[in-house]
């Protein structure tokens, strides 16, 4: 069976974050990636992840360009005039400033979607500020309708949201519509997928309720930040967890039934009695671990999971049953398992991969294949345009 990107090429000028989120997971969809790198001399302008992050760049090819060199930057046109699409993550003008921006690239390729991820925006006042995922979690509102730390104030996110589904899936669907696009109109377009936009969609629940009503969300607003019992964590006899999740109400009565809380039956969304159903609900979980409960409730209809560690997910025979953890291979090293082609319609029976040294290139096969010769190459190496 083949991959849905089959065909589709990538060339990638990010190393970390959003951006390499998104080639990584168009690489497991089947496109094929170019990492595009500097070259020894200009090493320290990007962040080299170790070799686990990203899927280790699994099926991946990597070419090594200085871009304030004429040969380099000529190089890079050169590579992107024959693909589909071209992610750079850089400051907001800083490509064009480079010569191998969107206009500059499709001069040579008029149907490129070029993917320019950042944190606020190609435009607008924020445009020029740096920021990490806890930076566009703050302005989107996501973290002041957050759970509380011990201090009051917002707890932390156990995963980098922002990057991965307000970033990276944000630029995966933005060019795969793009190529839809193209298939109609021959024409590729620049894209500007901006995190902080991306998070904006994630909270828009919150937000159109507020634009629609003035209501002012925030943590224990609603059933799903915090309001009712019915819809939190509870400490287990072991000092674990369990996440309760039993909003409609025929889970939420399997769930008192099977804890011994009968009495709050008909109080689910009895706001006068939650501090009582929640301090019912944490002496019934305090009675048995959080194995025991997770074994009896999960399968039970009460909408009732354990709180797992990462040491113990990886080995749960739900994921495992599903591939979700997958063996690659790095030459000269033990084989390591990372997480697989997990998202639905990703070739699950890709045969198990390598990860490779990142210091091979294939920068000479790759410049062969656009059309230089080797003479061309090796003087393009010998001013230190190419590695």
């Amino acid at each position: 069976m083949s991959s849905p990107l089959d065909g589709i090429t990538v060339l990638d000028l990010a190393s970390v974050g959003p951006a390499a989120r998104t080639s990584r997971w168009l690489a497991d969809f089947g496109a094929r990636v170019i990492k595009v790198g500097p070259t020894p001399k200009r090493s320290g302008v990007q962040i080299v992840p170790p070799f686990h992050a990203y899927g280790g760049h699994r099926g991946m090819e990597r070419v090594l360009l200085d871009l304030k060199a004429d040969g380099g930057r000529e190089a890079f046109l050169r590579l992107a005039s024959s693909v589909d699409v071209v992610i750079e993550s850089f400051r907001p003008g800083v490509v064009a400033r480079l010569g191998i921006g969107f206009e500059d690239v499709r001069i040579v390729n008029p149907g490129v979607v070029y993917c320019s991820t950042s944190g606020y925006g190609q435009t607008g006042p924020k445009s020029q500020w740096a920021g990490h995922d806890i930076n566009y979690l703050a302005v989107s509102g996501y973290l002041d309708c957050s759970g509380r730390d011990a201090e009051g104030g917002p707890a932390l996110p156990g995963a980098t949201v922002a990057d991965s589904a307000a970033g990276g899936m944000h630029a995966v669907i933005s060019i795969l519509a793009a190529i839809v696009a193209r298939t109609a109109t021959g024409e590729g377009q620049h894209l500007d997928v901006a995190v902080a936009d991306g998070a904006i969609a994630l909270m828009s629940l919150s937000i159109d309720e507020y634009l629609a009503t003035g209501t002012v969300p925030g943590p224990g607003h609603n059933i799903l930040t915090g309001r009712y019992a019915c819809y939190d964590v509870y400490r287990c006899s072991d000092d674990r967890w369990v996440a309760v999740g039993a909003i409609e109400p025929h889970f939420y009565a399997n769930l008192c039934r099977l804890i011994g809380c009968e009495q709050w039956l008909a109080h689910q969304l009895d706001d006068e009695v939650q501090d009582e159903i929640r301090a019912d609900f944490a002496s019934a979980f305090a009675t048995r671990t959080m194995e025991e409960w997770a074994a009896e409730l999960g399968p039970a209809d009460t909408c009732v999971s354990p709180v797992a560690t990462v040491p113990e997910l990886v080995e749960d025979d739900h994921y495992r049953d599903r591939d979700v953890v997958i063996t690659a291979h790095r030459p000269g090293h033990d084989a390591f398992e990372q997480v697989g082609f997990v998202l639905a319609g990703m070739d699950h029976d890709q045969a198990a991969p390598v990860v490779r040294d990142s210091t091979l290139t294939d920068t000479d096969a790759l410049l062969a294949a656009a059309g230089y010769d080797a003479d061309a190459i090796a003087a393009l190496r010998a001013e230190g345009a190419v590695a």
